[in-house]
């Protein structure tokens, strides 16, 4: 539970339902360094202990500040100082809440874990006996589980399971997954949650309301460099660093374009002289679009992709899904052809694959 309206009531469904519950708030960042930005972690642990506290239900603060420094922020700082876009969102999924927390759990008798995701997690029968086989001949199959987008397309999480495993899902619950907003308020106000008109959180996974920049400012050391106008080669400006910049960036890159209803945009990062490459903003614009990716890491929710298909995929959160020509590589990488050129694609940011509305996994792009 992080002490919001969409856990809350997560843990009232449940309750609902007869499940026997325990809410845990999973500890993971207290703002030790004074990051600027608030990172509300004690009045979220209140609100949460106030829900359950409503609820009948024992409450649990779980600590697992070193491994969300080992796991995700690390994974954060190394990204950002190899010119990369990393995505804790979905790492902290994978890692923490069905990777450390999921095993904790575990550890500690208990056969699921909910979330506050709007997704939706579907069991499909396993295959029924060969006939003729003689009766419990063999122990029984387990159900597949698949991953399906939540009903509030307005509010759908799934991208940020996208690389959440067989094995995690079957352990998942999303009690929320087929509820709008507005419908899931309603709920919390009727139940008379503390949290029921709460605004939600738009913060780092779990780091509260720190702002990207001040969190690398205050972790990455300044490298500056030339900023760049990729069509010619001219220098523009200097910037504090690359890792305050991701391909596609419009705002914040501090050069005037001087040329009416014109703006720059981010259109690539060069290591080897630090230089910022930028360019108007035009679809023609050098680097700014593509029509093929590659990816790495592959993950699948169920059974592997093994020959090329037709997909779709979510190349951002909010993006709508797209589609494209998968052509697996070996060794979890894959070439994607995108129907249409997709803009602003930025190495070490997510890829989700669907067939329809059910998710099937996700890549890094390369």
């Amino acid at each position: 539970m992080s002490g919001g309206v969409d856990s809350s009531v997560a843990a009232l469904r449940l309750q609902q339902q007869g499940h026997a519950i325990v809410g845990a708030y999973m500890k993971n960042w207290i703002n030790e360094d004074n990051v600027i930005g608030e990172c509300p972690w004690q009045q979220d642990i209140e609100d949460a202990r106030a829900v359950c506290d409503r609820l009948g239900i024992e409450f649990r603060v779980v600590n697992l500040m070193r491994e969300y420094r080992e796991r995700i922020v690390q994974y954060l700082l190394d990204g950002y100082a190899h010119g990369q876009t990393p995505n804790p969102d979905v790492m902290c999924n994978r890692e923490i809440k069905f990777g450390v927390f999921r095993a904790w759990a575990r550890d500690h008798g208990f056969s699921a874990v909910a979330t506050g995701h709007y997704a939706r997690r579907v069991e499909v029968p396993a295959p029924s006996p060969t006939p003729g086989a003689p009766a419990g001949a063999g122990p029984a199959a387990t159900p597949t589980c698949q991953l399906w987008e939540g009903a509030d397309k307005n509010k759908d999480q799934s991208y940020f399971l996208a690389l959440l495993n067989q094995e995690q899902l079957r352990d998942a619950l999303f009690p929320i997954g087929d509820l709008p907003k507005p419908e899931l308020r309603r709920l919390a106000r009727e139940a008379g949650l503390p949290t029921a008109d709460k605004k939600d959180s738009q913060g780092i996974c779990f780091i509260g309301e720190v702002k990207m920049a001040d969190f690398l400012r205050a972790y990455v050391p300044d490298a500056p460099g030339p900023i760049l106008r990729a069509t010619d080669g001219k220098e523009l400006g200097q910037h504090r660093g690359l890792h305050f910049y991701t391909i596609g960036q419009r705002r914040g890159i501090g050069v005037p374009s001087n040329t009416n209803h014109e703006a720059y945009v981010v259109v690539g990062k060069r290591a080897a002289d630090r230089a910022l490459l930028v360019a108007f903003d035009h679809p023609d614009a050098p680097g700014l679009f593509q029509s093929e990716v590659r990816v790495h890491s592959l993950s699948w929710i169920g059974t592997p992709l093994t020959t090329p298909g037709a997909l779709e995929a979510r190349v951002r959160y909010r993006d709508p899904r797209v589609p494209i020509e998968f052509i697996p590589e070996g060794g979890g990488t894959a070439r994607v052809r995108f129907r249409d050129p997709q803009r602003g694609l930025a190495t070490g940011q997510i890829l989700a694959l669907y067939a329809g509305e059910q998710l099937l996994g996700g890549g890094i792009y390369v």
